[in-house]
């Protein structure tokens, strides 16, 4: 909770919020790799989830809803996804 916190305010004073989720670890590539992040972005409280590609890096980056607020995401291999 005081990490959610601390990068909440982090983020207000930037302009931009960035919230660290961890989830599940991600090996996919291809639509059922799209499938199995946009489903762990979901389980994370994420809505609308669209638009995910995977990155030259192994990340994967798309767009979706979260406390109806419109941010794009990005998700590791480890599952810790970040909201901007």
């Amino acid at each position: 909770m005081s990490r959610w916190l601390l990068a909440s305010m982090a983020g207000l004073v930037s302009g931009a919020v960035c919230a660290q989720t961890p989830g599940q670890p991600a090996g996919q590539v291809g639509s059922a790799g799209s499938a199995a992040i946009a489903s762990r972005l979901q389980a994370q409280g994420y809505r609308d989830v669209h638009g995910l590609r995977p990155a030259s890096d192994g990340r994967w980056v798309g767009h979706a809803v979260r406390n109806g607020v419109p941010v794009t995401v990005t998700s590791d291999r480890a599952g810790v996804t970040i909201a901007r």
